[in-house]
Protein backbone atom coordinates (compact mmCIF):
# COMPACT_ATOMS: atom_id res chain seq x y z
CA UNK A 1 0.00 0.00 0.00
CA UNK A 2 2.38 2.55 0.55
CA UNK A 3 4.18 1.76 -2.45
CA UNK A 4 0.87 2.08 -4.33
CA UNK A 5 0.81 5.85 -2.16
CA UNK A 6 4.34 6.95 -3.50
CA UNK A 7 3.73 6.04 -7.00
CA UNK A 8 0.30 8.28 -7.25
CA UNK A 9 2.03 10.81 -5.34
CA UNK A 10 4.62 10.39 -8.21
CA UNK A 11 1.88 10.80 -10.66
CA UNK A 12 0.21 13.56 -9.18
CA UNK A 13 3.75 15.71 -9.13
CA UNK A 14 4.56 14.86 -12.77
CA UNK A 15 0.99 16.19 -13.85
CA UNK A 16 1.40 19.53 -11.74
CA UNK A 17 5.13 19.50 -13.63
CA UNK A 18 3.18 19.20 -16.77
CA UNK A 19 0.36 21.90 -16.25
CA UNK A 20 2.28 24.25 -14.05
CA UNK A 21 3.64 26.43 -17.61
CA UNK A 22 -0.10 26.46 -18.68
CA UNK A 23 -1.71 27.45 -15.36
CA UNK A 24 1.44 29.94 -14.79
CA UNK A 25 0.59 31.12 -18.73
CA UNK A 26 -3.36 32.09 -17.44
CA UNK A 27 -2.23 33.38 -14.60
CA UNK A 28 -0.28 36.18 -16.16
CA UNK A 29 -2.93 36.46 -18.58
CA UNK A 30 -5.93 37.31 -16.08
CA UNK A 31 -3.56 39.90 -14.36
CA UNK A 32 -2.17 41.08 -17.53
CA UNK A 33 -5.83 42.02 -18.79
CA UNK A 34 -6.46 43.40 -15.21
CA UNK A 35 -4.02 45.87 -15.78
CA UNK A 36 -4.26 47.31 -19.30
CA UNK A 37 -7.86 47.65 -19.07
CA UNK A 38 -8.07 49.15 -15.88
CA UNK A 39 -5.72 51.80 -17.54
CA UNK A 40 -7.52 51.83 -20.79
CA UNK A 41 -10.84 52.65 -18.88
CA UNK A 42 -8.99 55.33 -17.03
CA UNK A 43 -7.50 56.61 -20.09
CA UNK A 44 -11.49 56.77 -21.75
CA UNK A 45 -13.13 58.40 -19.01
CA UNK A 46 -9.83 61.09 -18.26
CA UNK A 47 -11.22 62.18 -21.41
CA UNK A 48 -14.17 63.58 -20.49
CA UNK A 49 -12.78 65.29 -17.57
CA UNK A 50 -12.11 68.85 -18.51
CA UNK A 51 -10.73 69.96 -15.05
CA UNK A 52 -6.61 69.18 -15.31
CA UNK A 53 -6.37 68.52 -11.60
CA UNK A 54 -9.46 66.17 -11.31
CA UNK A 55 -7.62 64.60 -14.39
CA UNK A 56 -4.86 63.95 -12.14
CA UNK A 57 -6.36 63.10 -9.23
CA UNK A 58 -7.93 60.09 -11.59
CA UNK A 59 -4.50 59.30 -12.84
CA UNK A 60 -2.91 58.96 -9.26
CA UNK A 61 -4.98 56.98 -8.14
CA UNK A 62 -5.36 54.55 -11.14
CA UNK A 63 -1.47 55.06 -10.94
CA UNK A 64 -1.98 53.34 -7.39
CA UNK A 65 -4.03 50.97 -8.06
CA UNK A 66 -2.01 49.39 -10.77
CA UNK A 67 1.19 49.51 -9.01
CA UNK A 68 -0.38 47.39 -6.28
CA UNK A 69 -1.65 44.52 -9.28
CA UNK A 70 1.67 44.75 -10.28
CA UNK A 71 3.34 44.43 -7.33
CA UNK A 72 1.19 41.35 -6.68
CA UNK A 73 2.10 39.70 -9.95
CA UNK A 74 5.80 39.97 -10.22
CA UNK A 75 6.20 39.09 -6.30
CA UNK A 76 3.74 36.16 -6.78
CA UNK A 77 4.25 34.76 -9.96
CA UNK A 78 8.34 35.60 -9.34
CA UNK A 79 10.97 34.22 -12.16
CA UNK A 80 11.29 36.78 -15.02
CA UNK A 81 8.62 38.72 -13.43
CA UNK A 82 11.29 40.23 -10.45
CA UNK A 83 13.34 40.91 -13.50
CA UNK A 84 10.93 42.95 -15.09
CA UNK A 85 10.82 44.72 -11.59
CA UNK A 86 13.91 45.37 -12.21
CA UNK A 87 13.45 46.99 -15.08
CA UNK A 88 10.14 48.96 -14.71
CA UNK A 89 11.00 50.33 -10.80
CA UNK A 90 12.60 53.39 -12.47
CA UNK A 91 11.40 56.76 -12.38
CA UNK A 92 11.86 57.36 -16.07
CA UNK A 93 10.11 54.42 -17.27
CA UNK A 94 7.50 53.96 -14.96
CA UNK A 95 4.67 56.44 -12.68
CA UNK A 96 6.11 57.42 -9.43
CA UNK A 97 4.04 54.78 -7.55
CA UNK A 98 4.83 51.64 -9.30
CA UNK A 99 8.85 52.79 -8.91
CA UNK A 100 7.86 53.06 -5.03
CA UNK A 101 6.53 49.30 -5.07
CA UNK A 102 8.63 47.55 -7.55
CA UNK A 103 11.72 48.87 -6.11
CA UNK A 104 11.13 46.64 -2.96
CA UNK A 105 11.25 43.30 -4.57
CA UNK A 106 14.71 43.48 -5.39
CA UNK A 107 16.65 40.21 -3.88
CA UNK A 108 12.65 39.02 -2.76
CA UNK A 109 12.52 35.39 -4.77
CA UNK A 110 11.56 33.01 -2.55
CA UNK A 111 14.77 30.89 -1.10
CA UNK A 112 15.92 27.37 -1.93
CA UNK A 113 15.63 24.94 1.28
CA UNK A 114 19.15 24.28 2.56
CA UNK A 115 19.46 20.89 2.00
CA UNK A 116 18.42 21.21 -1.78
CA UNK A 117 21.19 23.86 -1.44
CA UNK A 118 24.24 21.53 0.19
CA UNK A 119 22.92 18.82 -1.87
CA UNK A 120 23.62 20.77 -5.10
CA UNK A 121 27.06 22.49 -3.98
CA UNK A 122 28.16 19.20 -3.32
CA UNK A 123 27.27 17.79 -6.51
CA UNK A 124 28.29 20.51 -8.60
CA UNK A 125 31.42 20.68 -6.93
CA UNK A 126 32.37 16.81 -5.95
CA UNK A 127 33.38 17.72 -2.73
CA UNK A 128 31.78 17.29 0.87
CA UNK A 129 30.52 20.18 2.45
CA UNK A 130 32.58 19.79 5.95
CA UNK A 131 35.65 19.28 3.37
CA UNK A 132 34.85 23.11 1.66
CA UNK A 133 33.79 25.07 4.02
CA UNK A 134 34.12 26.40 7.61
CA UNK A 135 31.00 27.80 8.39
CA UNK A 136 28.05 28.47 5.77
CA UNK A 137 25.12 30.44 6.69
CA UNK A 138 22.15 28.55 6.03
CA UNK A 139 20.16 32.11 5.10
CA UNK A 140 20.94 33.49 2.23
CA UNK A 141 22.79 36.57 1.93
CA UNK A 142 20.35 37.43 -1.04
CA UNK A 143 17.96 35.53 -3.64
CA UNK A 144 16.82 36.48 -6.57
CA UNK A 145 14.81 35.15 -9.28
CA UNK A 146 17.76 32.64 -10.95
CA UNK A 147 19.67 31.71 -8.00
CA UNK A 148 20.32 32.73 -4.40
CA UNK A 149 23.86 33.75 -2.33
CA UNK A 150 24.77 32.86 0.77
CA UNK A 151 27.95 33.78 2.80
CA UNK A 152 30.33 31.40 3.71
CA UNK A 153 34.05 30.46 5.08
CA UNK A 154 36.37 28.10 3.02
CA UNK A 155 38.04 25.75 5.09
CA UNK A 156 41.88 25.94 4.22
CA UNK A 157 42.12 29.43 2.87
CA UNK A 158 39.84 30.75 5.79
CA UNK A 159 38.90 33.33 3.04
CA UNK A 160 35.35 34.67 3.25
CA UNK A 161 33.64 33.83 0.07
CA UNK A 162 30.04 33.96 -1.57
CA UNK A 163 28.28 31.24 -2.95
CA UNK A 164 25.85 31.44 -5.66
CA UNK A 165 23.80 28.74 -6.37
CA UNK A 166 21.08 28.12 -9.07
CA UNK A 167 17.23 27.70 -8.29
CA UNK A 168 16.07 24.07 -9.60
CA UNK A 169 14.00 24.28 -12.22
CA UNK A 170 14.02 28.20 -12.60
CA UNK A 171 15.23 27.69 -16.52
CA UNK A 172 12.00 26.14 -17.59
CA UNK A 173 9.71 28.40 -15.90
CA UNK A 174 11.25 31.76 -17.24
CA UNK A 175 11.07 30.16 -20.64
CA UNK A 176 7.43 30.27 -20.36
CA UNK A 177 7.57 34.04 -19.08
CA UNK A 178 9.75 35.43 -22.19
CA UNK A 179 7.36 34.09 -24.46
CA UNK A 180 3.66 35.89 -22.46
CA UNK A 181 6.12 38.52 -22.09
CA UNK A 182 7.39 38.89 -26.17
CA UNK A 183 3.78 38.37 -26.67
CA UNK A 184 2.50 41.39 -24.83
CA UNK A 185 5.08 43.45 -26.52
CA UNK A 186 4.07 42.88 -29.75
CA UNK A 187 0.38 43.29 -28.61
CA UNK A 188 1.29 47.02 -27.14
CA UNK A 189 3.65 47.86 -29.81
CA UNK A 190 0.30 47.37 -32.18
CA UNK A 191 -1.45 49.24 -30.13
CA UNK A 192 0.04 51.92 -27.70
CA UNK A 193 3.61 52.27 -27.66
CA UNK A 194 5.28 53.95 -30.61
CA UNK A 195 8.35 51.84 -30.22
CA UNK A 196 10.00 48.33 -30.91
CA UNK A 197 9.23 46.40 -27.86
CA UNK A 198 9.66 43.05 -29.40
CA UNK A 199 13.77 43.51 -29.63
CA UNK A 200 13.72 44.23 -26.46
CA UNK A 201 12.35 41.32 -25.07
CA UNK A 202 14.63 38.80 -27.43
CA UNK A 203 17.54 40.42 -26.19
CA UNK A 204 15.70 39.59 -22.92
CA UNK A 205 15.44 35.86 -23.65
CA UNK A 206 19.07 35.96 -25.26
CA UNK A 207 20.82 36.78 -22.19
CA UNK A 208 18.61 35.11 -19.94
CA UNK A 209 19.81 31.99 -21.29
CA UNK A 210 23.69 32.77 -20.91
CA UNK A 211 22.03 33.43 -16.97
CA UNK A 212 22.17 29.93 -16.54
CA UNK A 213 25.59 28.94 -17.40
CA UNK A 214 27.46 30.66 -13.97
CA UNK A 215 31.05 28.96 -16.25
CA UNK A 216 30.55 31.82 -18.37
CA UNK A 217 29.79 34.14 -15.63
CA UNK A 218 33.17 33.43 -14.11
CA UNK A 219 34.45 33.95 -17.41
CA UNK A 220 32.91 37.29 -17.90
CA UNK A 221 33.55 38.65 -14.68
CA UNK A 222 37.53 37.77 -14.72
CA UNK A 223 37.75 39.18 -18.28
CA UNK A 224 36.72 42.67 -16.77
CA UNK A 225 38.62 42.60 -14.07
CA UNK A 226 41.03 42.61 -15.98
CA UNK A 227 39.90 45.05 -18.48
CA UNK A 228 39.37 47.24 -15.66
CA UNK A 229 42.84 46.87 -14.24
CA UNK A 230 44.92 46.83 -17.17
CA UNK A 231 43.33 50.24 -18.60
CA UNK A 232 43.09 52.28 -14.94
CA UNK A 233 45.69 52.72 -12.26
CA UNK A 234 43.31 52.26 -9.68
CA UNK A 235 39.81 50.40 -11.30
CA UNK A 236 36.59 52.64 -11.13
CA UNK A 237 34.77 49.66 -9.77
CA UNK A 238 35.96 46.40 -7.97
CA UNK A 239 34.96 43.25 -9.92
CA UNK A 240 34.94 40.10 -7.23
CA UNK A 241 37.52 37.31 -7.85
CA UNK A 242 36.39 34.03 -8.60
CA UNK A 243 37.93 30.94 -6.69
CA UNK A 244 39.55 29.14 -8.65
CA UNK A 245 38.55 25.14 -9.32
CA UNK A 246 35.09 26.16 -7.56
CA UNK A 247 33.11 27.14 -10.31
CA UNK A 248 30.54 24.93 -12.60
CA UNK A 249 27.17 25.35 -14.54
CA UNK A 250 25.32 26.07 -11.44
CA UNK A 251 27.52 26.82 -8.53
CA UNK A 252 29.46 29.90 -8.80
CA UNK A 253 31.88 30.77 -5.57
CA UNK A 254 33.63 34.48 -5.25
CA UNK A 255 34.95 36.31 -2.90
CA UNK A 256 32.52 37.79 -0.54
CA UNK A 257 32.43 42.01 -0.52
CA UNK A 258 31.07 43.86 2.02
CA UNK A 259 29.49 46.81 1.66
CA UNK A 260 26.82 49.02 1.78
CA UNK A 261 23.81 48.91 -0.77
CA UNK A 262 24.11 51.99 -2.51
CA UNK A 263 19.80 52.78 -2.28
CA UNK A 264 21.02 52.76 1.51
CA UNK A 265 24.07 55.40 0.76
CA UNK A 266 21.96 58.31 2.95
CA UNK A 267 21.12 56.08 5.81
CA UNK A 268 24.76 54.92 6.58
CA UNK A 269 26.14 57.90 5.66
CA UNK A 270 23.34 59.79 8.67
CA UNK A 271 24.48 56.89 10.61
CA UNK A 272 28.40 57.65 10.58
CA UNK A 273 27.51 61.43 11.68
CA UNK A 274 27.63 62.70 7.64
CA UNK A 275 24.79 64.91 6.92
CA UNK A 276 23.79 63.03 3.60
CA UNK A 277 22.56 66.43 2.35
CA UNK A 278 25.50 68.64 3.03
CA UNK A 279 29.18 69.52 0.89
CA UNK A 280 31.08 66.83 2.10
CA UNK A 281 28.19 64.06 0.77
CA UNK A 282 27.62 65.85 -2.22
CA UNK A 283 31.38 65.18 -3.07
CA UNK A 284 31.58 61.93 -1.82
CA UNK A 285 28.46 61.13 -4.18
CA UNK A 286 29.88 62.49 -7.34
CA UNK A 287 32.71 60.70 -7.13
CA UNK A 288 30.96 57.35 -6.88
CA UNK A 289 28.50 58.42 -9.94
CA UNK A 290 31.71 59.18 -11.48
CA UNK A 291 33.40 56.12 -10.96
CA UNK A 292 30.70 53.99 -11.92
CA UNK A 293 29.90 55.82 -15.02
CA UNK A 294 33.43 55.87 -16.27
CA UNK A 295 33.63 52.13 -15.43
CA UNK A 296 30.44 51.98 -17.66
CA UNK A 297 32.33 54.29 -20.29
CA UNK A 298 35.71 52.32 -20.93
CA UNK A 299 33.72 49.05 -21.14
CA UNK A 300 31.25 49.72 -23.40
CA UNK A 301 33.28 52.48 -25.81
CA UNK A 302 36.57 50.77 -25.32
CA UNK A 303 36.08 46.94 -25.00
CA UNK A 304 32.93 46.44 -26.23
CA UNK A 305 32.32 44.28 -23.19
CA UNK A 306 30.37 44.94 -20.62
CA UNK A 307 28.02 44.06 -17.24
CA UNK A 308 24.57 43.91 -18.51
CA UNK A 309 22.61 43.92 -15.44
CA UNK A 310 22.29 47.36 -14.44
CA UNK A 311 19.86 48.05 -11.30
CA UNK A 312 21.02 49.11 -7.65
CA UNK A 313 21.01 45.70 -5.97
CA UNK A 314 23.93 44.97 -7.86
CA UNK A 315 25.99 47.89 -6.49
CA UNK A 316 27.78 48.12 -3.19
CA UNK A 317 29.61 50.91 -1.91
CA UNK A 318 32.66 49.90 -0.32
CA UNK A 319 35.44 51.84 2.40
CA UNK A 320 33.58 54.81 2.06
CA UNK A 321 33.43 56.19 -1.81
CA UNK A 322 34.76 52.63 -3.16
CA UNK A 323 32.42 50.98 -5.80
CA UNK A 324 31.84 47.40 -6.03
CA UNK A 325 29.74 46.36 -9.08
CA UNK A 326 28.73 42.70 -8.67
CA UNK A 327 26.55 39.97 -10.99
CA UNK A 328 28.04 38.98 -14.04
CA UNK A 329 25.18 36.35 -15.48
CA UNK A 330 24.30 39.20 -17.76
CA UNK A 331 27.11 40.88 -19.78
CA UNK A 332 27.45 41.87 -23.34
CA UNK A 333 29.62 41.90 -26.23
CA UNK A 334 29.05 45.01 -29.03
CA UNK A 335 30.16 44.28 -32.73
CA UNK A 336 32.84 47.39 -33.51
CA UNK A 337 30.90 48.96 -36.09
CA UNK A 338 28.16 49.21 -33.72
CA UNK A 339 30.31 50.33 -30.54
CA UNK A 340 31.96 53.01 -33.02
CA UNK A 341 28.49 54.33 -33.81
CA UNK A 342 27.17 54.41 -30.49
CA UNK A 343 30.75 56.44 -29.78
CA UNK A 344 29.67 58.89 -32.64
CA UNK A 345 26.68 59.51 -31.11
CA UNK A 346 28.28 60.30 -27.47
CA UNK A 347 30.06 63.08 -29.01
CA UNK A 348 27.31 64.43 -30.98
CA UNK A 349 25.41 64.86 -27.35
CA UNK A 350 28.07 66.18 -26.01
CA UNK A 351 28.14 68.89 -28.25
CA UNK A 352 24.82 69.09 -29.13
CA UNK A 353 25.44 68.34 -32.51
CA UNK A 354 21.85 67.57 -34.21
CA UNK A 355 23.36 66.26 -37.72
CA UNK A 356 25.82 64.37 -36.08
CA UNK A 357 23.08 62.30 -34.25
CA UNK A 358 20.54 61.90 -36.94
CA UNK A 359 24.22 60.33 -38.96
CA UNK A 360 24.74 57.87 -35.69
CA UNK A 361 21.01 56.68 -35.61
CA UNK A 362 21.18 55.43 -39.06
CA UNK A 363 24.83 53.85 -38.49
CA UNK A 364 23.13 52.09 -35.53
CA UNK A 365 20.34 51.03 -37.45
CA UNK A 366 17.58 52.64 -35.66
CA UNK A 367 14.94 53.21 -38.28
CA UNK A 368 12.29 56.19 -37.28
CA UNK A 369 9.67 57.65 -38.69
CA UNK A 370 8.30 61.04 -38.25
CA UNK A 371 6.14 63.66 -39.47
CA UNK A 372 7.15 66.99 -37.46
CA UNK A 373 8.69 69.91 -38.92
CA UNK A 374 11.35 70.32 -36.52
CA UNK A 375 12.68 66.56 -37.33
CA UNK A 376 16.20 66.88 -36.30
CA UNK A 377 15.57 68.73 -33.10
CA UNK A 378 13.51 65.86 -31.99
CA UNK A 379 15.15 63.34 -32.83
CA UNK A 380 18.16 64.52 -31.08
CA UNK A 381 16.14 65.20 -28.38
CA UNK A 382 15.21 61.42 -28.49
CA UNK A 383 18.90 60.42 -28.27
CA UNK A 384 19.33 62.43 -24.95
CA UNK A 385 16.37 60.49 -23.52
CA UNK A 386 17.25 57.49 -24.11
CA UNK A 387 20.81 57.73 -24.12
CA UNK A 388 22.11 60.58 -21.70
CA UNK A 389 21.56 61.36 -18.16
CA UNK A 390 21.33 65.09 -18.27
CA UNK A 391 17.87 66.73 -17.15
CA UNK A 392 16.80 70.05 -18.16
CA UNK A 393 16.84 72.48 -15.03
CA UNK A 394 13.91 71.58 -12.35
CA UNK A 395 12.91 67.92 -13.65
CA UNK A 396 13.42 65.29 -12.09
CA UNK A 397 11.80 62.44 -14.88
CA UNK A 398 12.43 62.12 -18.25
CA UNK A 399 10.94 58.91 -19.71
CA UNK A 400 11.01 57.87 -23.21
CA UNK A 401 7.55 56.83 -23.00
CA UNK A 402 6.20 60.11 -21.29
CA UNK A 403 3.33 62.19 -23.14
CA UNK A 404 5.64 64.89 -23.70
CA UNK A 405 7.83 62.75 -25.11
CA UNK A 406 9.93 62.87 -29.08
CA UNK A 407 8.68 59.13 -29.20
CA UNK A 408 5.02 60.76 -29.55
CA UNK A 409 6.67 62.97 -32.27
CA UNK A 410 9.18 60.24 -33.77
CA UNK A 411 8.51 56.18 -33.85
CA UNK A 412 11.32 53.85 -33.78
CA UNK A 413 10.28 51.29 -36.09
CA UNK A 414 13.87 49.15 -35.52
CA UNK A 415 16.26 49.35 -32.36
CA UNK A 416 19.30 47.03 -32.54
CA UNK A 417 18.52 44.76 -30.08
CA UNK A 418 22.30 45.24 -28.74
CA UNK A 419 21.33 48.44 -27.52
CA UNK A 420 18.98 47.63 -25.12
CA UNK A 421 21.81 46.74 -22.67
CA UNK A 422 23.09 50.41 -23.17
CA UNK A 423 19.49 51.77 -22.70
CA UNK A 424 19.29 49.89 -18.93
CA UNK A 425 22.63 51.54 -18.20
CA UNK A 426 21.68 55.09 -18.77
CA UNK A 427 18.66 54.55 -16.99
CA UNK A 428 20.66 52.94 -13.98
CA UNK A 429 22.53 56.15 -14.37
CA UNK A 430 20.35 58.62 -14.42
CA UNK A 431 18.93 57.09 -11.45
CA UNK A 432 21.27 57.08 -9.64
CA UNK A 433 21.95 60.71 -10.38
CA UNK A 434 18.55 61.99 -9.61
CA UNK A 435 18.26 60.43 -6.42
CA UNK A 436 21.71 61.48 -4.96
CA UNK A 437 20.83 64.87 -6.00
CA UNK A 438 23.18 65.88 -8.72
CA UNK A 439 23.29 67.29 -12.46
CA UNK A 440 25.21 64.92 -14.37
CA UNK A 441 26.09 64.01 -18.10
CA UNK A 442 27.45 60.61 -18.93
CA UNK A 443 27.24 62.09 -22.80
CA UNK A 444 29.94 64.48 -21.63
CA UNK A 445 31.88 62.21 -19.08
CA UNK A 446 31.99 59.49 -22.10
CA UNK A 447 33.17 61.70 -24.78
CA UNK A 448 36.85 61.71 -24.24
CA UNK A 449 36.34 57.90 -24.29
CA UNK A 450 34.59 57.93 -27.10
CA UNK A 451 37.36 60.27 -29.13
CA UNK A 452 39.76 57.51 -27.76
CA UNK A 453 37.62 54.55 -29.53
CA UNK A 454 37.71 56.92 -32.98
CA UNK A 455 40.91 57.43 -33.10
CA UNK A 456 42.19 54.08 -32.69
CA UNK A 457 39.79 52.94 -35.42
CA UNK A 458 40.68 55.60 -37.95
CA UNK A 459 37.68 57.62 -37.66
CA UNK A 460 39.08 60.49 -36.14
CA UNK A 461 41.69 62.96 -35.82
CA UNK A 462 44.25 62.87 -32.87
CA UNK A 463 45.11 66.16 -32.27
CA UNK A 464 41.30 67.32 -31.85
CA UNK A 465 41.02 64.30 -29.46
CA UNK A 466 43.90 65.50 -27.09
CA UNK A 467 42.66 69.20 -27.40
CA UNK A 468 39.38 67.99 -26.37
CA UNK A 469 40.49 66.24 -23.50
CA UNK A 470 42.07 69.03 -21.91
CA UNK A 471 38.45 70.40 -20.95
CA UNK A 472 37.46 66.93 -19.25
CA UNK A 473 37.24 67.72 -16.06
CA UNK A 474 36.13 70.85 -16.56
CA UNK A 475 32.53 69.40 -18.27
CA UNK A 476 31.88 66.75 -15.51
CA UNK A 477 29.75 68.38 -13.25
CA UNK A 478 28.59 71.82 -13.13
Amino acid sequence: MPLALAQLQDLRDRISDRLRPWTRSAEFWVRAADIYTSYKVCQLRAGFVKDEEEREAMWEQQHELGAQKMYSLCSELGGLFLKAAQILGKPDLAPMAWVKRLVTLCDKAPATPFDVVKDAVEKQLGRSFDELFEFFDVEPVGSASIAQVHRARLKLSKTDVAVKVQHPGAEHLMMVDIRNMQAMALFLQKYDINFDLFSATKEMEKQICYEFDFVREARAMERIREFLRVTNKKPPVMVPRVIPGMVSREVLVMEFVKGTPIMNLGNEMAKRGVDPGGKIAAMAKQKILSDLTLAYGQMILKDGFFHADPHPGNILICKDTEVALLDYGQVKEMPDDLRLAYANLVIAMADDDFLRAEESFRELGIKTTTIADNKLEELFQLSLRMFDTRLPPGVTVMSPFADDSSLTKVGVESFPEELFSVLRTIQLLRGLTVGMGLTFSCAQQWKPIAEEALVKAGRLRASKSRKQKRSFLRRLFW
